[in-house]
C-alpha cells in the first residue's frame, strides 16, 4: 500500500512541515496570516475554475499543499498567546527586577520539586490591567500551607524571571521544554504572600480537577497504599503526581511506563466496555446515531478528567473516528485514521508535534498496524491461550520497532526486558482497568466492599512488584547509550526500508535498502569525526567543582566531591552521552592546566597564587578563596577570571564587580554555565 496515494495522509505532513517552520522561524502573525488568507483565495479560484477537474490539476494539488504548510504556520503564531498586544510580557518588558501586582488562576498542579511546590498559571491582571499569558509558579515549601488548587484566584506583589538555561552541555533544556507550552517566565512567591481572592467561574480543569478530587476523597477510607493510590490514578484518572521516584523509575526500566500513560490501550478498553453497554440504544429509532454521540461524549469527558495529554488527546481522537466509523457503518482505513486524528490535534494544540508521548504514541501505533500483521503471521499456534500470548508478543515486538529510535534519542536506554513485562502485564491490564473503573463507581456511590477494595489494592502491589522485580535486572538495562538525531533519522529510513523489501522482495527495494544502509554507515562516520577533539570544560556544580578535560575519544574528569556524589551525578554522563565519548575518573584537581600554550592557573582556598615563571591566560577560583582580586590580576594580568559553583554567592557578586569596573571578562558557570575552551 502506497501510503502517500491517500491525500489526507499528504496534507497532514504539510501541516507538520508547517508547524515545524513557524515554531523555528518565528514568523509574525500578520505576514502568516496574509499569506495563508492570499493562498486560500488562489486555491478557491482554481477550484472554481477546474469545473470539479481538481484532481487532475497539478497546480491545485501543489497550491493546496502550500496552503496547508501556511496553515500549520498561522495556527502555531495564532496558539501563542505573546503575538498579542495583551499578553502579560509587554507589560513587564521594561525591567524584570521590578516588581508588579500580579492576578493569577492556578491552572494545573505540577510534580513538585525538592524546595517548591510547582503549578501553571493563567495571568489575569497585571497592575491592574488585563492580561493573557502562561507563567511558571514555584511556592516554597511550607509544613502548614495546604497546597493550591485548580481555578484558584490569587494576587501576589512580585517579580517575573527568567526561565534559566541548562548549566551543562547536554543537559535537559526545561527552558525549551516550557517554551513549547508557551511559558516563558516564572515567577517565585511564599504562601504567605498570596492573596485569595473568591470566584465562582469554574474552568473546564478545575471542574476535572474537583471530579478527580471527589474521587480520591471516596477511595481514601478503603486505606489503599500510597503506591497503590498512585498507580489506580495514573491508569485511570491519567495523573502521576503522586507517584514515587521509585515506583516510576521501575516502570522506565522494566519498559513498562506506556502502562501509567492513558493511550490507545486503555482509551480502546473503556471505548469496548461503553460499546457493550450502550448497545441496547441500537433498538431505538436513531438509536446507533444516539449511541455514537454518546460514545464520542464519554470519551472526550474521559480524556478531560485525565487531563488532556497528548498520549490521551491522541488516543481520544482517533478512537471518536474509529467509533463514528464503526457505528455509522462506514468503513475506515487506519492510516486515514490516524492522519485525521494528527490533523485535527495539531490545529487544536500544533505544539503536541513536538511533545515526546505524542510523538511515541504515534510511532507505536503506525508500527503495529504495518508490522504486526507481518510478525503474526509469521507462526498461528492453534492452542488459544498461546495464540493471545504470541499476538502480544509480535505487537511488542513491533511497537519496538517505532519507539526504540526515539527513545534512546530522549532516554538513551533500553530495557532488555520489556517484553516480559508486557507479556505478564498487558494481557491482564483490561481486567485491571474494568475492574478499576468498577471500584471506582462503587466507591463514589458509598457501595463498595471493603474486601473488593483490599483485592484491587493487592493485585495492583503484586503489578509493581512484578514491575520492580524486572527492573532490578539490572544486566538486561543498556544505559547511556548514545544516540543523535541523525541516528533517529538513519535507523527509521533502515527500518523502513527493510521492511519494505521483507513486503515485497524486489530490485527496486533492495536498492533502496541499500542506500539506507549506506546512508546509516555514513551518519556513523560523520558522528564519529565530529566528535570533540580537545576540549576543556568548568562544569556548574553547586558547592563543588567539576572539571572535564576531553581528548582521544574520552573525557577525563576531576572533581572535589566524595565518590557517592561522583557515582550519582549526572553532568558528566549527560556530557559523554551527547558527545559520544567514554569517561576516565581522575580524583584530584591539578593547580595548573596547560592546554595547547594555552595555560589555566587553579586558586582554591588556599588562596596561593604567587606565581612568577609564567603567566596564566585564565584564572579559576574555587571553593571561595580569601584573596585580594586586584592585586592577583595586577600580578598576573590573565585574560580571564572563572569562577565554579564552589564558590560562595556573595564572594563570585564581590569579583564581579571588580572584573566589570575592570573590564576583563568574568564568567560565572552559575549564570553562564559551563566553562567552554576548545583548544
Amino acid at each position: 500500500m502506497k501510503l502517500l496515494n491517500f491525500t489526507i495522509i499528504k496534507l497532514t505532513f504539510c501541516l507538520i512541515l508547517g508547524i515545524v517552520l513557524g515554531y523555528s522561524l518565528n514568523i509574525p502573525v500578520h505576514i502568516s496570516a496574509i499569506g495563508t488568507l492570499t493562498i486560500l483565495v488562489l486555491l478557491f479560484i482554481l477550484l472554481t475554475r477546474s469545473k470539479k477537474r481538481f484532481s487532475q490539476n497539478i497546480w491545485f494539488g501543489c497550491v493546496a499543499f502550500l496552503a496547508m504548510v501556511l496553515v500549520g504556520i498561522l495556527t502555531v503564531n495564532l496558539h501563542n498567546q505573546k503575538n498579542f498586544t495583551n499578553h502579560y510580557s509587554n507589560s513587564i518588558s521594561k525591567s524584570l527586577d521590578e516588581l508588579h501586582t500580579v492576578t493569577f488562576r492556578i491552572r494545573e498542579v505540577l510534580k513538585p520539586g525538592n524546595y517548591y511546590d510547582k503549578y501553571v498559571i493563567d495571568i489575569l491582571e497585571i497592575n491592574g490591567n488585563k492580561a493573557i499569558g502562561k507563567s511558571l509558579l514555584n511556592i516554597k515549601k511550607d509544613s502548614i500551607s495546604n497546597n493550591l488548587k485548580v481555578d484558584d484566584i490569587f494576587v501576589a506583589r512580585t517579580n517575573f524571571k527568567n526561565l534559566i538555561d541548562p548549566l551543562n552541555p547536554g543537559q535537559f533544556n526545561y527552558k525549551n521544554y516550557l517554551k513549547k507550552k508557551y511559558i516563558y517566565h516564572q515567577l517565585f512567591v511564599e504562601n504567605t504572600a498570596l492573596l485569595q481572592l473568591s470566584t465562582k467561574h469554574t474552568t473546564i480543569f478545575g471542574l476535572a480537577n474537583n471530579i478527580r478530587a471527589h474521587v480520591n476523597a471516596k477511595l481514601k477510607p478503603y486505606n489503599f497504599k500510597p503506591d497503590e493510590l498512585a498507580i489506580i490514578n495514573a491508569l485511570l484518572l491519567g495523573q502521576r503526581q503522586d507517584i514515587s521516584e521509585e515506583v516510576y523509575t521501575s516502570y522506565t526500566n522494566a519498559g513498562a511506563i506506556h502502562i501509567l500513560a492513558v493511550s490507545g490501550l486503555h482509551v480502546g478498553i473503556i471505548l469496548l466496555i461503553l460499546s457493550v453497554a450502550l448497545k441496547p440504544l441500537e433498538r431505538l429509532k436513531h438509536g446507533k446515531l444516539i449511541k455514537t454521540i454518546l460514545l464520542v461524549l464519554m470519551l472526550w469527558s474521559f480524556a478531560i478528567i485525565a487531563g488532556l495529554s497528548a498520549s490521551v488527546t491522541r488516543a481520544v481522537t482517533m478512537f471518536s473516528i474509529v467509533a463514528i466509523g464503526m457505528n455509522l457503518n462506514r468503513p475506515t482505513n487506519i492510516y486515514n485514521t490516524l492522519a485525521i486524528s494528527i490533523l485535527v490535534i495539531l490545529l487544536i494544540k500544533p505544539l503536541f508535534l513536538f511533545d515526546v508521548g505524542f510523538q511515541l504514541s504515534y510511532l507505536a501505533v503506525l508500527a503495529i498496524v504495518t508490522i504486526d500483521p507481518v510478525l503474526y503471521k509469521l507462526w498461528q499456534p492453534k492452542n488459544w491461550l498461546l495464540d493471545k500470548y504470541w499476538h502480544t508478543f509480535t505487537i511488542t515486538i513491533a511497537a519496538q520497532f517505532g519507539i526504540i529510535p526515539i527513545s534512546l534519542y530522549y532516554f538513551h536506554q533500553f530495557p532488555g526486558l520489556f517484553f516480559i513485562s508486557n507479556l505478564v502485564i498487558i494481557p491482564f491490564l483490561g481486567v485491571v482497568l474494568a475492574f478499576g473503573v468498577l471500584i471506582m463507581l462503587l466507591a463514589v456511590l458509598n457501595v463498595l466492599p471493603k474486601i473488593i477494595a483490599s483485592l484491587f489494592g493487592s493485585v495492583i502491589s503484586w503489578m509493581n512488584n512484578f514491575i520492580g522485580w524486572v527492573a532490578h535486572q539490572e544486566g538486561f538495562l543498556f544505559q547511556d547509550i548514545p544516540f543523535n538525531i541523525l541516528y533517529v533519522l538513519g535507523f527509521y529510513g533502515l527500518t523502513i526500508a527493510f521492511f519494505k523489501w521483507f513486503f515485497k522482495k524486489n530490485y527496486t527495494n533492495l536498492k533502496l535498502l541499500l542506500i539506507a544502509v549506506i546512508l546509516l554507515q555514513c551518519i556513523f562516520i560523520y558522528t564519529e569525526y565530529s566528535k570533540p577533539e580537545k576540549q576543556f570544560i568548568v562544569f556548574h556544580k553547586s558547592r563543588y567543582s567539576l572539571i572535564g578535560d576531553t581528548h582521544n575519544n574520552k573525557i577525563t574528569f576531576s572533581h572535589d566531591f566524595d565518590s557517592i556524589i561522583a557515582l550519582n551525578t549526572n553532568v558528566i554522563r549527560d556530557y559523554a552521552v551527547k558527545h559520544h565519548l567514554k569517561t576516565e575518573e581522575q580524583q584530584n584537581i591539578a593547580p595548573i592546566y596547560n592546554l595547547n600554550n594555552k595555560i589555566l592557573l587553579v586558586v582554591d582556598s588556599l588562596g596561593v597564587h604567587n606565581v612568577t615563571s609564567f603567566k596564566p591566560d585564565y584564572v579559576l577560583l574555587r571553593q571561595s578563596p580569601k584573596i585580594n582580586l586586584n592585586r592577583l590580576i595586577d600580578s598576573l594580568k590573565p585574560k580571564q577570571i572563572i569562577a565554579d559553583g564552589s564558590n560562595y554567592k556573595s564572594y563570585i557578586e564581590h569579583w564581579e564587580l571588580i572584573c566589570k569596573k575592570r573590564k576583563l571578562p568574568f564568567h560565572q558557570t552559575s549564570k553562564k554555565g559551563a566553562f567552554v575552551l576548545n583548544y
